[in-house]
């Protein structure tokens, strides 16, 4: 009867490889908040902007806010995350300078889960709907 073998089958290392290769990189989204909006948020809105041919818009982000304004400040909006969190409560105004702000009015509320694409998306898609972009 031969001996048996007790180093590990190699079969086994084998199995593990692609397990580990298969592990996903964290979405954009598991970033902490801060982070997703300045890093990833505000140039996504920008190359957007830059896509509906609006070169001077300036973003700021403050107090759970991204405020936009282009047209030399003439027009602008705000995206509110009142918790801190994309995925929680959001809401949207926009204005023209030197007029109050449009009704806070709730933003991308019947999505479940938020991600930068749709983010951006909704942004533009508001203010499309102003007739402020484009050739409206």
């Amino acid at each position: 009867m031969a001996p048996k073998d007790t180093a590990p089958a190699a079969p086994a290392e084998a199995e593990t490889a692609p397990a580990k290769a298969k592990e996903k990189k964290p979405a954009l989204e598991d970033k902490p908040f801060s982070d997703f909006i300045e890093q990833d948020y505000l140039p996504a809105l920008t190359k957007a902007f830059g896509k509906q041919d609006i070169q001077d818009l300036k973003l700021q982000f403050l107090d759970n806010q991204v405020t936009g304004t282009w047209l030399a400040g003439n027009r602008g909006f705000t995206v509110y995350f009142p918790e801190a969190n994309i995925q929680k409560q959001r809401a949207f105004s926009c204005s023209l300078k030197g007029q109050q702000p449009s009704t806070i009015e709730p933003f991308l509320i019947d999505e479940r889960k938020v991600n930068l694409e749709l983010l951006v998306f909704g942004v533009i898609q508001r203010l499309n709907a102003q007739k402020w972009l484009g050739n409206n």
